[in-house]
């Protein structure tokens, strides 16, 4: 079974079947998964890093444009997430992440290039940007793929670990980035320096090169490493059952407070940084909270296996409002300095608690649309109740996958939060006053149907 590209029996929940083969073909498609969506995520925030370096390589663009730099991956990634997260039923999830990965090429590629010359016109880095969003569609069908794999009791761990370990391309782009841009790393072939302030010379073009044959490797070990499982095949009518599912859309609200702000305050950090507090070099810090978030993501997941995955969301979203109310204790106000090592010390708590709260609401999936067809198919014979977990497992994939796609606007309107409140009254607060309401929607929401006694769908 193991050698053939595609799978066509599989069951996972067949104990003897998984001990035999299954284990081992899931855990090698999770090892294969995981340094794919590493990478994706990596070129996806490439422009949080790249926008705060173009001013230094001699662009001249306003402090708004770079915002919208840093906003815009998001913003086709959360998009692009919609149609990807059907697409692993339907090209299988060997084939697609293979071209998915290879994709992200022409955004590495076209960014080394334009960087090299100063007068490139900002249209061109607006372009580049969309592109960057296929990195953040890569997330949506390899969660869904992945979640094929494993067992019911095991989803936790292995989406907390594929999305976790995945997460942290975020803080490689932003630690590796500010490291290869001062070097020739490739020497003539990729190009020269662009003189940068005080006669350092700046290889900014090796924020795309660097990432070519990285991915070239994961696309190659993608094809013939993975496979596809012909029991995960449906058609998009299948999975548009979803539409009609009220969890699917409380789960997508919830999923925009966690993930949307991990992306989006990982996106945003350093331009907030440098417009807050001017006297830090943002760069330095940027990878720590993403570092921090994603590691606590496969934390969240083994968490929410054990103590239930509504009850460690609720608390996450208390906590979460609390760290916002202390972040704006801590800016600068009406002369005063602020204090950064206090705003950092709460972003980098916000982070872990975001990546809790990202593997918390992921575990929470499976068990709702479990639940909901068991509901459903409790007066059905065998083969009806058998159906009914097959199209559980296909909805929770899809909503799984759907969700990740509205989450990821969380990564555009922070920063757009960000930049509109800093245009209008000069600072932020503005935008953690709106984020404040929407984490109170997010309790309420995760109280009423999935965590009070007598909620709808316990989880």
């Amino acid at each position: 079974m193991a050698q053939r590209a595609e799978i066509r029996e599989w069951d996972v929940e067949d104990a003897a079947l998984w001990a035999a083969t299954g284990r081992r073909i899931a855990t090698r498609n999770l090892w294969i998964s995981i340094p794919a969506l590493l990478l994706a995520f990596a070129v996806w925030m490439l422009f949080s890093v790249v926008a705060v370096k173009l001013p230094q390589a001699g662009f001249d663009f306003t402090t708004d444009q770079l915002f919208w730099l840093t906003a815009l991956p998001a913003l086709s990634g959360a998009t692009l997430r919609i149609f990807y997260s059907f697409m692993v039923p339907i090209f299988g999830g060997r084939r697609w992440t293979a071209a998915s990965t290879a994709m992200l090429l022409a955004p590495a590629i076209w960014l080394g290039i334009a960087v090299q010359d100063a007068s490139t016109p900002y249209w061109h880095f607006v372009a580049i940007a969309i592109l960057c969003g296929l990195g953040g569609g890569n997330f949506a069908s390899s969660m869904s793929n992945i979640s094929f794999f494993y067992p019911k009791a095991m989803q936790g761990y292995a989406l907390g670990m594929n999305a976790g370990l995945g997460n942290l391309g975020v803080s490689t782009v932003q630690f590796l980035v500010p490291a290869v841009v001062t070097v020739g790393l490739f020497g003539a072939l990729a190009g020269g320096p662009q003189p940068a302030p005080g006669g350092e010379s700046l290889y900014l073009q090796n924020a795309g090169f660097v990432w070519v044959p990285l991915l070239l490797v994961c696309a190659v070990a993608a094809w013939f490493g993975m496979n596809d499982l012909a029991s995960a095949r449906s058609s998009f009518n299948e999975q548009a059952t979803i539409f009609r599912r009220k969890h699917n859309w409380l789960m997508c609200w919830l999923y925009v407070g966690t993930f949307g702000s991990f992306i989006g305050f990982s996106a945003a950090f350093p331009l907030l940084v440098k417009t807050q507090f001017p006297q830090v070099n943002p760069l330095h810090y940027a990878f720590l909270g993403p570092l921090l978030g994603a590691l606590a993501r496969p934390a969240g997941g083994w968490l929410a296996d054990r103590v239930g995955g509504a009850a460690l969301t609720f608390w996450v979203f208390l906590l979460m409002i609390i760290g916002i109310v202390l972040k704006l204790y801590f800016l600068p106000d009406s002369g005063e300095a602020g204090s950064f090592p206090g705003f950092l010390a709460v972003t980098i708590a916000l982070f872990v608690l975001t990546g809790i709260g990202n593997g918390s609401t992921f575990r929470m999936i499976p068990v709702i649309f479990r639940s909901v067809h068991e509901r459903l198919s409790a007066g059905a014979d065998a083969a009806g109740r058998i159906a009914a977990q097959r199209q559980a497992g296909i909805e929770s994939a899809a909503v799984v996958g759907f969700s990740s796609a509205i989450g990821a606007y969380g990564g555009f309107f922070i920063p757009k939060s960000y930049g509109s409140s800093i245009a209008i009254t000069g600072g932020p607060e503005v935008a953690y006053y709106g984020f404040i309401a929407f984490y109170l929607s997010c309790l309420a929401i995760t109280w009423w149907w999935y965590f009070r006694r007598g909620a709808e769908a316990p989880c």
